[in-house]
């Protein structure tokens, strides 16, 4: 039986060791490892769930890219709002990298992706929704 610490190193493995790590100008994390006042491009793996004691296992991990906010003129006042090209350009790498994964043991699709505001660090970040199959 697989456990969530199973699920996130197999996605922090699978990132870590891919085309993500040269994209960003951060670092890539599991559940709250990323620092608390960082601005940098990263990327934070975590998991939601995962079954135990049934077969095949199911389960639910997020990939969250954080991206710095840009600054804005919008009405002569200058505003914080996403940085959408970067934040577009990254969550494609990371969904390249994730369709392009074989991993022994391991299924998983794409279930959702959106995009939401980390306002009180003047970040944004793109949630991809991780639907799993293990077994």
């Amino acid at each position: 039986m697989k456990d969530s610490f199973d699920v996130n190193s197999v996605l922090y493995g699978l990132l870590k060791g891919s085309a993500v790590s040269g994209a960003i100008n951060g670092g890539i994390y599991i559940d709250d490892d990323r620092p608390d006042d960082s601005d940098a491009e990263d990327v934070v793996v975590n998991n939601i769930n995962v079954s135990q004691d049934c077969s095949p296992q199911t389960g639910v991990s997020n990939v969250n890219v954080y991206v710095k906010d840009e600054v804005v003129t919008i009405g002569g006042k200058k505003q914080h709002k996403a940085n959408r090209k970067r934040l577009d350009e990254l969550t494609k790498v990371v969904l390249d990298v994730l369709r392009d994964a074989r991993i022994d043991g391991f299924w998983f699709v794409i279930g959702n992706q959106s995009t939401l505001a980390e306002v009180s660090v003047r970040q944004h970040f793109t949630n991809i929704r991780v639907e799993w199959v293990i077994g």
